[in-house]
């Protein structure tokens, strides 16, 4: 003789979010961002983001032996640097009305005064922004101009 069964007890389906139906046609919607920069001598940029700002060195790209180009990584963030071919002239200013904003949880004073120390300059100094953030800016070796910034912690 088989053993009875419990009757088993039907679950509440569970409550879902209501969906609320996307624009069409749908709007972008990025997940991350990587600025490829062109710079002029890229062993001397990828020498000041390694060694001042501490990016890691991914990826190197060679033609004939010769540095094309870099991957930089740092937290979630990449950057790519190229070797400008100098087709659009030798002259060109680089960096021109160009911003790179960059969001860290770190300690933005401690960063400026680390990279200082590695002999980067800043272009301004921590700052509190009326907008919430704390923030320093740096200027890359071509012109490029970079903002970084963190949200202050809450003291208790």
């Amino acid at each position: 003789m088989a053993a009875k069964r419990k009757p088993t007890r039907k679950k509440a389906p569970a409550k879902r979010p209501k969906l609320v139906p996307r624009k069409q046609p749908e709007t972008l919607r990025l997940r991350g961002a990587t600025p490829g920069l062109t710079v002029n001598d890229l062993p001397k940029s990828l020498a000041w983001y390694r060694d001042v700002l501490g990016f890691v060195v991914g990826d190197l790209w060679k033609d004939g032996g010769k540095l094309m180009g870099a991957e930089l990584r740092t937290g979630t963030v990449t950057f790519i640097l190229g070797q400008d071919d100098w087709q659009k002239g030798r002259d060109r200013k680089k960096g021109e009305g160009f911003r790179i904003y960059c969001t860290t949880a770190q300690d933005v004073d401690k960063l400026a005064a680390q990279i200082k120390a590695k002999g980067g300059v800043l272009t301004h100094e921590p700052q509190d922004e009326p907008w919430g953030v704390r923030d320093f800016g740096v200027t890359d070796p071509d012109g490029f101009k970079i903002t970084i910034q963190a949200r202050p912690k809450k003291r208790r």
